[in-house]
């Protein structure tokens, strides 16, 4: 039996989101599903900013989810 791919969006998302986490800049961004990645980007350096990495950051992770 064929496993079903990946929600691709959902995977951009969270692929910006650990751009927008590790600090990096939005140019980095894919041309390939932007609003998904730009939107996980967005989330990622609001906890950024807010200083929720690490430990103190498990809670709005939405890779932990």
């Amino acid at each position: 039996m064929k496993r079903q791919k990946r929600d691709v969006h959902r995977r951009a998302y969270l692929k910006g989101y650990q751009a927008g986490i590790a600090g990096k800049s939005r140019d980095d961004c894919p041309a390939s599903n932007r609003p998904d990645w730009l939107g996980g980007w967005r989330d990622g350096r609001t906890d950024f900013w807010d200083g929720r990495i690490g430990v103190s950051g498990i809670q709005t992770n939405p890779m932990m989810a």
